[in-house]
């Protein structure tokens, strides 16, 4: 990842009006930022939210608040509790990601 030169500034996700992405069950509501070609988000999954995808993107992924589990295609399964991080390159796990309690993500992909 390259950061262009863009300049110094302070962001309120609460100023971002919401995106709402509807999963297999629950939802996912996604707070976008951009920087070039950088994007930058604030998800919050509801309970019991589960993607309807699977994502060959890479993220580094942040849990601010709850829990997650990722599932890989390979069939493993892996928890992301407050306070962890994962990492993914692009086109490498095929991914999806669910939450039992609802969490709160800072997502950079």
């Amino acid at each position: 990842m390259v950061f262009s030169s863009f300049p110094f500034s302070i962001t309120d996700f609460t100023d971002i009006v919401p995106e709402i992405h509807q999963g297999i069950t629950g939802f996912a509501e996604w707070r976008i930022l951009w920087k070039d070609e950088v994007r930058i988000r604030l998800v919050q999954y509801s309970p019991e939210y589960l993607a309807d995808h699977w994502c060959h993107k890479g993220h580094i992924i942040f849990c601010v608040e709850g829990a997650m589990e990722t599932e890989l295609e390979n069939g493993t399964k892996h928890m992301l509790h407050k306070g962890q991080l994962y990492t993914v390159g692009d086109q490498a796990d095929g991914h999806r990601s669910y939450s039992k309690e609802g969490c709160t993500l800072f997502i950079v992909d």
